[in-house]
C-alpha cells in the first residue's frame, strides 16, 4: 500500500517533473511527481468528467473530492470563478503540488488541504462535490465518498462521479440511486461513466 497514491505519505523518493496541456481552452501548467495519481498527464477519465461537468446555478462552493496534483479542481475554478473551489486528498504531496498548481495557474478562488475521504471536511453547503475516485483504496473507501457527500451537499445541489465499467460503474450507479434517489448517466466513453445525482430532502 505504500507505493500507491491513496495513502497520507507517499514512501516513493520525490522526482518532480511538470507538463503542460490544454483543457477547455485553458492552457495550464501542472507540477507533478511520483506518488501521485496519473503523474506524466491527465487521464481520460479525468477529461471526460471536466468536459461533461455544468456549473451549478445555485450559490455555494464546489467540492473536488480525491483531487491528486489537482487538475478537476484547477479547470473548474477558471470555469467557475462565481463559485470557491475547495479540493482535498489524503496524500500530503499530492495536496502540497494541488496548492503549487493553483498558485502557477493563476487561480485565485480554490485552495487545497489534507483529508481521508471527507473526514477532515467541516464545511457544508456545496453546490456540487465532484470525484474521480481512489479505485485503488477499494471499493469501500469510494462508497463512504458517495454517502459522505450527501450530508456536505446544500439541497438542490450535484454529486458528480467518474468510474470505468471495469471498475464497477453499474453498481456505484445502483449506490448513488440508493443514497440519493436519482442518478444519470451523463456520459458513456471508452468505458468510463459520468454519473450525477442531485441532492433533494
Amino acid at each position: 500500500m505504500s507505493d500507491h497514491y491513496y495513502v497520507n505519505n507517499p514512501q516513493k523518493q520525490s522526482n518532480p517533473s511538470r507538463f503542460q496541456t490544454t483543457i477547455n481552452s485553458y492552457n495550464l501548467i501542472f507540477q507533478t511527481d511520483d506518488g501521485v495519481f496519473s503523474k506524466k498527464q491527465i487521464d481520460y477519465g479525468t477529461r471526460v468528467l471536466i468536459d461533461q461537468f455544468e456549473s451549478p446555478e445555485i450559490e455555494g462552493d464546489l467540492l473536488d473530492v480525491g483531487c491528486g496534483y489537482g487538475p478537476i479542481g484547477v479547470v473548474l475554478a477558471k470555469s467557475n470563478k462565481n463559485h470557491n473551489v475547495v479540493m482535498i486528498d489524503i496524500n500530503e504531496r499530492a495536496v502540497n503540488l494541488a496548492n503549487q498548481n493553483i498558485e502557477k495557474n493563476g487561480v485565485t478562488n480554490a485552495t487545497a488541504y489534507v483529508s481521508d475521504g471527507l473526514s477532515g471536511v467541516k464545511q457544508k453547503g456545496f453546490a456540487a462535490i465532484v470525484t474521480n475516485p481512489p479505485f485503488r483504496a477499494g471499493k469501500d473507501v469510494v462508497v463512504n465518498i458517495i454517502e459522505e457527500s450527501r450530508e456536505k451537499l446544500k439541497e438542490d445541489g450535484y454529486f458528480w462521479l467518474v468510474a470505468q465499467k471495469k471498475q464497477g460503474a453499474p453498481s456505484l450507479k445502483n449506490k448513488m440511486e440508493e443514497v440519493f434517489g436519482n442518478v444519470e448517466v451523463v456520459k458513456r466513453d471508452k468505458g468510463y461513466y459520468v454519473l450525477k445525482s442531485k441532492k433533494i430532502d
